[in-house]
């Protein structure tokens, strides 16, 4: 079998929102369950998870079993995401494996009315290739159990030892083979807290390292297995500018999904890996990017680690510690250009992709797009303007954000409403037929 596309329907998924199952004191254990399964819109994650284990006190795990049957059969049908609880495993008890088992089997039954809102299964702790294999079976065994068409319930995985990054590895062999279902694979999730613990990593402040060798491991693991990787969780919920850093720069590795802790981050998880609404100009200070202010006539740099005067009828441009001379405007120019790029808003790569389109019915390959702006720093103003090569590739690599905002158009209706308001109608449309 071909293992190097999404074997499930949604090709993307942003936002992994786990909920406990039940809590002691409450006057319904559940309560937080019924709340989340009323989130909607920005508020509501692609995939929701009734956790069942870390979140979730072991004396009140069966309960929370229960809730999830009953809540989820009560209002599963109106959720707008996908349904994935997690249930209790580990690699090195098969006591622990067993509760899991039961749990499952508790939750898919038909009696209890939740499992045709039910999509999968959430697996932690996992270890070596056959400890996945193992979870794999006893989900086969729940399917049959209830006369479920084998590979209908979606397995998601959470890597938290160094056993399961290496597992990651032995994917394309094992899947397709007769003695397992690991096709049914869906989500690959990083679970930085528990790896960390695993790998005996030791930070001077406490504070969890990047692990940015697990996020991109477990990014190409997913690509070559046809599932669809998920960064782990950032608790400090406060920090909102760097969990949506943490966003960017999974995004850049092909890591679109993060999981997300609150409403909150799951309303910047959601909206984060969408392009933007309004392009915008970055200028390089140094080492870090910052957004030029657009003034309407020109794109201005207001901070104070770059400079730029006009000296001895030529211009000097120090950025950080680095002096640069430019003896005229157009050689200025072209220093600017290392240091400047231009955001494209989903408008502008709608736009290019439909004249890239047109250039092709009428038999052309190749085109140039250009992007221009006037540049101004310490009040001297410099027009700057750069030229792309538009061929097939650029063309398919460019679709990766609209394939994105597709599949958020196709499987989001209850979001709808927020997209028309972020970017207009007449911009969701175009950006729904584009490249169909």
């Amino acid at each position: 079998m071909s293992i190097d596309k999404r074997t499930h329907d949604r090709t993307f998924v942003r936002t992994f929102f786990t909920t406990p199952t039940a809590e002691q004191g409450e006057g319904d254990s559940a309560a937080k369950l019924r709340s989340a399964i009323e989130l909607r819109g920005m508020q509501a994650p692609d995939v929701w998870v009734p956790d069942n284990e870390d979140a979730t006190a072991p004396n009140m795990r069966d309960e929370g079993a229960t809730n999830i049957a009953e809540v989820v059969a009560e209002k599963g049908d109106d959720f707008p995401g996908e349904i994935h609880p997690r249930v209790v495993w580990h690699r090195d008890s098969p006591s622990t494996r067993y509760k899991g088992f039961q749990h499952m089997l508790e939750i898919a039954d038909p009696d209890n009315g939740a499992i045709e809102n039910i999509d999968g299964f959430v697996i932690p702790e996992v270890g070596d290739i056959d400890d996945w294999k193992k979870a794999d079976e006893f989900i086969t065994i729940v399917e049959h159990e209830y006369g479920l068409e084998e590979g209908s319930i979606a397995m998601s995985v959470i890597i938290e030892s160094g056993s399961a990054e290496l597992a990651m590895g032995k994917l394309r062999e094992e899947m397709g083979k007769a003695d397992n279902n690991l096709e049914r694979l869906f989500l690959l999730v990083d679970g930085e807290v528990d790896y960390t613990k695993d790998m005996r990593a030791i930070t001077p402040t406490g504070g969890l390292p990047e692990w940015k060798e697990l996020r991109h491991n477990t990014s190409r693991a997913a690509s070559a297995a046809g599932a669809i990787s998920v960064d782990g969780p950032y608790d400090d919920i406060r920090d909102v500018e760097g969990y949506h850093d943490r966003i960017t720069a999974n995004n850049a590795m092909g890591m679109t999904g993060i999981w997300s802790l609150t409403p909150g981050q799951v309303v910047e998880a959601n909206q984060s890996p969408l392009p933007p609404a309004e392009g915008y100009w970055l200028i390089d200070e140094d080492g870090r990017e910052v957004e030029l202010d657009d003034q309407g006539d020109a794109q201005v740099y207001t901070g104070d680690r770059i400079e730029l005067e006009a000296e001895d009828g030529g211009y000097e441009l120090e950025v950080g510690s680095t002096e640069l001379y430019a003896e005229d405007e157009d050689e200025l120019a072209d220093l600017l250009l290392d240091y400047v790029d231009y955001v494209p808003s989903l408008d502008d790569i709608v736009d290019s992709m439909e004249e890239f389109e047109a250039a092709k019915e009428a038999g052309q390959g190749a085109i140039a797009m250009t992007r221009a702006a006037t540049v101004e720093i310490d009040g001297v103003q410099v027009d700057v303007s750069s030229d792309r090569m538009w061929d097939e590739a650029t063309y398919q690599a460019l679709m990766t954000p609209v394939k994105l905002f597709q599949d958020v158009y196709d499987n989001r209706p209850d979001q709808h409403d927020d997209l028309a308001e972020i970017y207009s109608e007449d911009v969701v449309e175009r950006a729904t037929q584009v490249g169909n």
